[in-house]
């Protein structure tokens, strides 16, 4: 493994909760934690406070769409398959490398968006049947997740929320346009329609992002039907206020959508992060939305000085390229 810290050194407290909300009939949405190196995927103690093995961790919601249940279909089939296929490109690989484990989480969801795509197709009446989902992997000292929609993950950090992912939405697009400010955008009636779910379309753009992990770090993963009905402030003070009791953190998040409203289904997973080997907070740290770049890409991106190409190209080489240019000139 390529990360300087030994999984052994962090310690992982996690708790998940999903409520019907006020207004719907019944839950569309799912989540599933669970600890990649024993495939253990439950809320057991055993899971509600691990050490991540050389495989890692991971925190998933789900927020289901479609009528007659299908968004219920479509959100615990994205689980069901991310799982399976984080065992088999992951969990089963020899590799155990950062850009092993996040090419798997990317090959996870594009394959949950086939297989629910695919039933659609077969299952007429579920036509339209989607769902958005945000999907947090712990391995080794980084955070990795990808992003389908406008579920959300935040990290709260000596106080402080800041959203971590990006919203897939038309309010996100028109904010980033410069057409539409974030306060506009929490009461825009746009603010629901979103460019991309799981399911709707054969293929489908996964937001894979990375961040650093701090020792103390909280984070939380949730559905529109909390993030919606809240501010940054609010998810920093009861994270902050209920610190330890992630269970009742919980609570108090579900609890005060329900008090908003509750229009829609909440569903939120949160994890704190502890261990020696985690480095503390520093004021130089960059937290937010940072898109994973791979060593290839990062490799084929980099500026090459002269130099470089003179140190790498034959002298015979150099010579031609040296007169071909003074001709062309």
């Amino acid at each position: 493994m390529t990360d300087s810290s030994s999984p052994r050194d962090i310690i992982v407290h996690v708790f998940g909760r999903t409520d019907v909300g006020r207004t719907r009939e019944h839950n569309e949405d799912a989540f599933v934690v669970a600890d990649l190196t024993t495939m253990n995927a439950t809320l057991q103690p055993e899971v509600r406070e691990h050490r991540p093995g050389a495989r890692g961790s991971l925190f998933m919601v789900a927020d289901g769409m479609g009528g007659a249940a299908a968004g219920e279909v479509a959100s615990q089939m994205a689980t069901e398959v991310v799982l399976e296929e984080i065992d088999s490109w992951w969990r089963r690989s020899e590799a155990t490398d950062a850009d092993t484990f996040a090419g798997a989480l990317r090959k996870a969801v594009e394959a949950a968006n086939a297989r629910i795509h695919r039933y659609a197709l077969d299952h007429p009446e579920n036509r339209g049947m989607g769902t958005t989902t945000t999907i947090a992997a712990v391995l080794g000292d980084k955070l990795y997740l990808c992003q389908v929609g406008d579920s959300r993950g935040y990290l709260v950090r000596g106080g402080t929320a800041i959203q971590i992912t990006k919203d897939q939405s038309l309010v996100q697009r028109l904010i980033d346009a410069g057409e539409l400010t974030a306060e506009e955008a929490e009461v825009s009636e746009r603010r629901n329609i979103i460019l991309q779910a799981l399911g709707p379309e054969a293929q489908v753009k996964v937001d894979l992002t990375v961040q650093q992990l701090r020792r103390g770090d909280t984070l939380v993963v949730c559905s529109d039907g909390m993030s919606g009905q809240m501010r940054l402030g609010d998810i920093a003070r009861i994270v902050t206020e209920q610190a330890p009791d992630l269970m009742a953190t919980c609570k108090s998040l579900i609890d005060l959508a329900n008090e908003n409203g509750g229009p829609d289904n909440i569903t939120v997973i949160t994890a704190r992060f502890e261990g020696d080997g985690l480095e503390p907070p520093s004021t130089s740290d960059t937290v937010g939305h940072q898109p994973y770049v791979s060593p290839a890409e990062a490799r084929a991106t980099m500026p090459v000085s002269a130099a470089t190409i003179e140190q790498a190209m034959p002298e015979d080489e150099l010579l031609e390229l040296a007169m071909r240019t003074t001709d062309e000139t």
